[in-house]
């Protein structure tokens, strides 16, 4: 087993210029630019470019840090109008400062990342990886067509980033092994798993009952997710056209919202089993649902680290998941991306 390392070095005399993609930091109380404030105590200065073609004057929201938007007419201009944005920065910093560019992905940020990096002789170029970029199911066609025609282009833009980047920050250690396994240096990589409050999770009473909200339901079977093809919850609809035919009074809830709403919807519909699907949308309070369900279940085709996996488990929730992310490491009960052994795993749970 490789060692990894596990903290940053201390970045606090440099200059740090971020590139992202999250346009909720333009919105004055959202958790996004809250914890970009407290993030930007780890520097000297942070400056943070926002891929976004809606308009936004750069501002101050700090005293040490300011957001900026590449202002871009179409989304294929974030790239060069994110060059343009870094440039203008370099140029308001003294040349002595040293300067750590941060990027959230290795792909299109990346690429802005590496040119402004390159500006700047006295530069290092930290790469985040959240999601499994090789894993065989990211450019896969069971993802949807244009989906897997982007993450290939995406992959290819990675060959490219990667190697130049000093300090590579993933969130699992499977992504770095994949890394290595890719002729990456591991004493570049760095494993920092996203934070959950864990303790908050396994010590809050829930505020409501899940059964006696679904008193229909004998035995719940929990979905947590985003509702976009990579996450397969279509095939935990067929997973559940085979329980309800073995097991009476199931149910699945589906907590999550996204573009496949409709479609699942239609789905369920289709294959007899809307009675037995509720889907609730994004709820903010989750924890009566991991601490009421009878088990969780994630069948994602590909993950870089699972979140609801950790807080499923600091539930104490039963688990069922496909190998993704950080699956393993929770104890989940391991499937196969095939209807009949999620159905037959979670049967066997359930009774």
């Amino acid at each position: 087993m490789e060692n990894y390392k596990t903290t940053y070095k201390d970045y606090t005399k440099s200059v740090a210029i971020m590139v992202s993609t999250d346009r909720q930091i333009f919105l004055e109380k959202s958790a996004v630019r809250a914890r970009m404030v407290e993030y930007s105590k780890l520097y000297k200065e942070l400056h943070i470019i926002i891929f976004s073609s809606k308009r936004f004057e750069s501002k101050e929201i700090s005293s040490n840090c300011t957001i900026y938007s590449t202002n871009s007419f179409v989304s294929w201009n974030y790239v060069s109008d994110g060059c343009r944005v870094g440039n203008k920065i370099l140029k308001s910093i003294d040349k002595d400062e040293s300067i750590l560019v941060t990027c959230q992905d290795p792909f299109e940020t990346a690429l802005v990342g590496k040119y402004i990096s390159n500006m700047r002789r006295n530069s290092e170029l930290l790469l985040q990886i959240h999601t499994d970029l090789f894993s065989p199911y990211f450019t896969s066609k069971n993802i949807g067509i244009k989906n897997a025609i982007f993450n290939k282009i995406r992959l290819f833009i990675s060959k490219f980033t990667l190697p130049h980047a000093q300090v590579i920050r993933v969130v699992s250690r499977k992504i770095a092994d994949s890394l290595v396994k890719k002729g990456i240096d591991q004493d570049k990589i760095i494993i920092k798993p996203i934070e959950v409050n864990t303790d908050y999770i396994r010590d809050t009473q829930p505020s409501f009952n899940l059964k006696q909200r679904f008193p229909h339901y004998k035995k719940i079977i929990l979905l947590v997710s985003r509702l976009e093809s990579e996450k397969n919850v279509s095939m935990a609809l067929q997973s559940m056209k085979i329980l309800n035919s073995k097991i009476p009074d199931i149910g699945l809830v589906i907590l999550g919202s996204g573009s496949e709403m409709p479609r699942l919807k239609k789905q369920a519909y289709r294959l007899k089993i809307e009675a037995s699907v509720a889907f609730m949308g994004w709820q903010t309070d989750l924890i009566p649902y991991y601490k009421g369900c009878d088990v969780f279940l994630n069948i994602s085709w590909f993950e870089g680290y699972g979140m609801t996996l950790v807080e499923a488990k600091s539930a104490g929730c039963k688990i069922v998941s496909t190998d993704v992310g950080i699956a393993r490491e929770t104890g989940a009960i391991i499937v196969d991306w095939k209807a009949e052994d999620i159905a037959d795993k979670l049967m066997k749970v359930l009774i």
